[in-house]
């Protein structure tokens, strides 16, 4: 089965870009980890090819490389803190409309191209002072992201949801410095999340 990883820094999580199998230090590779002992009895193909500074424009520009011709059997997306914060310092947001047409245009490719199983994984922010004002940008785009999963997606994790959950009593700097990229605490709860998801995905198939 191919597993086919995209997103952006968070999923690039240093990666070898010269080696597609390379997972990086992320959550891609807690969540193969997991994968694999779990069901000792398949064969996995894992594949990373998240880059860091990605937006949904570029999964677009990304689209028939990355994605269709790599025909996955299975593929999870983790996108869009970039298209709020590489705007924030202006405040000169993305449209919403921009961005569900973006995100959609992926969406409804992999869905009449290929016969991958979807797993769409939620942008996230944790509570962290400097970036709280990202919430009026970035709020409706998840709300938007919860949208297309109920279209599109076989599985939806609701990461900011599930850190804002993970952050009672617990400082949001043991999941993440900076709110945004997570350390390996954050990383191997994302894939702890991830490998449950698609356990259940797989098992409905079945």
């Amino acid at each position: 089965m191919k597993i086919l990883f995209q997103g952006d820094s968070i999923t690039d999580a240093g990666r070898d870009r010269s080696d597609f199998h390379n997972l990086g230090s992320g959550y891609p590779l807690y969540a193969a980890k997991y994968i694999s002992e779990e069901n000792p009895d398949e064969s996995f193909e894992f594949i990373n090819l998240g880059i860091s500074g990605d937006q949904t424009a570029n999964l677009v520009e990304r689209l028939e490389s990355d994605f269709i011709a790599v025909n996955p059997d299975f593929v999870s997306i983790l996108i869009g803190i970039n298209d709020t914060w590489h705007r924030a310092a202006t405040r000169s947001w993305l449209g919403n409309d921009v961005f569900e047409a973006n995100y959609r245009k992926v969406l409804t490719a992999l869905k009449e191209r290929t016969n991958a199983k979807i797993l769409m994984l939620e942008a996230f922010l944790l509570p962290v002072p400097d970036k709280e004002y990202f919430r009026v940008d970035l709020d409706p785009k998840i709300h938007i992201e919860r949208r297309l999963a109920r279209e599109f997606a076989d599985y939806y994790i609701p990461l900011d949801g599930l850190f804002a959950q993970n952050c009672i009593g617990v400082e949001p700097t043991h999941w993440s410095p900076d709110g945004v990229h997570p350390n390996e605490n954050g990383s191997e709860l994302i894939g702890r999340f991830y490998a449950d998801a698609f356990n259940k995905i797989i098992k409905q198939a079945k």
